[in-house]
């Protein structure tokens, strides 16, 4: 039978957070913006649509994109999920090789509003996005302003642990069981065993990272690491922990990385390994349902940059941030460390 897992609190950077809040109270606290690595073209056989919605998810606009353009499904393309209960921007394609544009204003409600529709020749796919602009309102807060100002200081010149934020895994953590359900052998659909495939290795990289947190090294180069350049998913292994890798690290043009487990060779030696393989050997059904699942061994970046961070308190107890995250990083990690929500 398989063990039952339940999520652990991840070791905070910056100490325990010194207040509590609440955000997404109203849909416009929590709201984001997609920045595209490119600009589309202007020509081309699909339409790339930049949608700001309110309290939708983007399966369903694309699933209303398909409806309107009289499309398969599979002909939008998107980058990525985004929250539902926020107020997003972001952009999709549909696949209109040899026809003309049909009227996009169908699509629109109070709640989708389109802002561009632009052709480019190939189309949009997941994980193509630089990242994302937030601006989040924190309301109700309570607790100790001056300490929450310092953590967010920190954390806007030394960064903060590149946790996967906790939608990640589901409510209480589900995802992780049903990962173990799965390795256990339950039958699933290969869309949903891809969730579930990527809870697991997500879950085996946080308790990684917060192990190394809990050593106080999450932002520092040790023996044996492998480091990944800022914004990019190039690493290489640090042979030589020197004065000018440690000033690199510090001066975050290189992060530390842990791995993302799955089949193939672990790329990190000595004391970098050591921590990864203390964690991973006590996850041996997750480790071994992944590699059985054959997913493939990959590095992820311990810590993350809140690019442009600015703060400001709209009244006594409401706190709002705007901020910049590269693509995969998490914008709840960042709050995690500023208040109990």
């Amino acid at each position: 039978m398989p063990i039952s897992i339940t999520l652990p609190v991840w070791a905070y950077a910056y100490g325990s957070p010194a207040a509590t809040g609440k955000i997404k109270t109203l849909a416009a606290d929590f709201i984001v913006e997609e920045i595209l690595p490119f600009q589309p073209e202007g020509q081309g056989e699909h339409v790339f649509l930049q949608i700001q919605k309110t309290g939708e998810n983007t399966e369903y606009i694309a699933r209303l994109l398909a409806r309107v353009a009289e499309v398969r499904q599979r002909d939008i393309g998107f980058a990525g999920l985004k929250d539902r209960h926020a107020v997003t921007t972001q952009w999709f394609s549909v696949w209109l090789p040899g026809k003309a544009d049909p009227d996009w204003s169908a699509a629109e409600t109070e709640n989708i509003k389109i802002l561009q529709a632009l052709r480019h020749p190939r189309k949009l796919k997941r994980g193509v996005l630089s990242g994302n602009n937030f601006t989040i309102t924190i309301r109700d807060f309570a607790g100790d302003k001056e300490q929450t100002v310092a953590t967010l200081a920190a954390i806007k010149s030394q960064g903060f642990p590149n946790y996967f934020g906790e939608q990640r895994f589901g409510n209480n953590g589900q995802n992780i069981n049903t990962a173990l359900a799965l390795f256990a052998g339950a039958k699933m659909k290969p869309e949903q065993r891809s969730i579930y495939l990527s809870a697991a290795r997500s879950y085996l990289f946080n308790l990684i990272l917060s192990q190394r947190v809990n050593l106080q090294n999450w932002n520092q180069a040790i023996a044996g690491d492998v480091c990944m350049i800022n914004q990019s998913n190039s690493y290489f292994k640090a042979e030589n922990i020197d004065s000018a890798l440690r000033n690199r690290v510090a001066n975050a043009e290189i992060h530390p990385t842990a791995c993302l487990y799955g089949k193939g060779g672990n790329a990190a030696t000595q004391n970098a390994l050591e921590i990864e393989n203390a964690v991973l050997a006590s996850n041996s059904q997750l480790t071994q349902g992944l590699i059985n699942f054959a997913v493939d061994m990959d590095r992820r970046a311990l810590r993350t940059q809140a690019e442009n961070l600015h703060w400001q308190f709209l009244d006594s107890n409401t706190l709002q941030l705007s901020f910049f995250l590269s693509a995969g990083s998490y914008a709840t990690a960042l709050l995690r460390e500023l208040i109990g929500v």
